[in-house]
């Protein structure tokens, strides 16, 4: 196989800054064979957590919540920007306890992935949290009015197969979360 070469950025410019939550850049970058490409488009957004919870009865939390990006009402595992200087999993512990109320005995990375290969955006880091409690009542403090779902795993998995969740981090986080609980070393309650 060939090797690959990494394209040279010979320009940026910043279109458009709504840190923290968007930044919009113009480059002007190199390819491997000397093109150039003018105003090649980049984007940078906070890196976030998306959490899959387990509790007793094999039962998977989601957050069913008005999505805008979406335009409609939709599923998703509890998830939340990493803040400045926050550890990953600290995030992930912070964010399950918000928008569920729970705490997990058992953490297990499932990876860290960027949204879009070709213009950047946020990284999303994508846990398994398992046998999870209810300790307090969920506080997310999101702008969404939102109700915590618990679904079997065959309902869950019957959805993503089903191509029912529409956002691709969703659909992601649960494909990984249902292969991982496939796997024979994680110890249902």
């Amino acid at each position: 196989m060939p090797d690959l070469k990494p394209w040279k950025t010979l320009h940026t410019k910043l279109l458009l800054d709504c840190t923290p939550w968007l930044r919009v850049y113009s480059e002007k970058v190199e390819l491997p064979d000397g093109r150039v490409v003018n105003d090649y488009l980049r984007l940078e957004q906070p890196d976030f957590v998306m959490i899959v919870p387990v509790r007793s009865g094999c039962e998977i939390g989601l957050i069913r919540c008005y999505k805008h990006g979406v335009g409609a009402v939709d599923m998703q595992p509890p998830a939340g920007y990493i803040e400045p200087d926050e550890d990953v999993i600290i995030t992930a512990q912070r964010e399950l306890l918000e928008e569920t109320g729970c705490q997990a005995e058992a953490w297990f990375e499932l990876g860290s992935y960027v949204i879009s290969g070709n213009r950047g955006t946020g990284r999303a880091h994508l846990y398994l949290a398992t046998g999870c409690q209810q300790v307090v009542e969920p506080d997310p403090g999101d702008l969404e009015e939102q109700e915590v779902i618990w679904l079997s795993l065959e309902e869950v998995q019957q959805r993503w197969t089903d191509g029912k969740f529409s956002q691709m981090a969703t659909a992601a986080a649960l494909g990984l979360a249902l292969n991982r609980l496939g796997m024979k070393d994680i110890d249902l309650p």
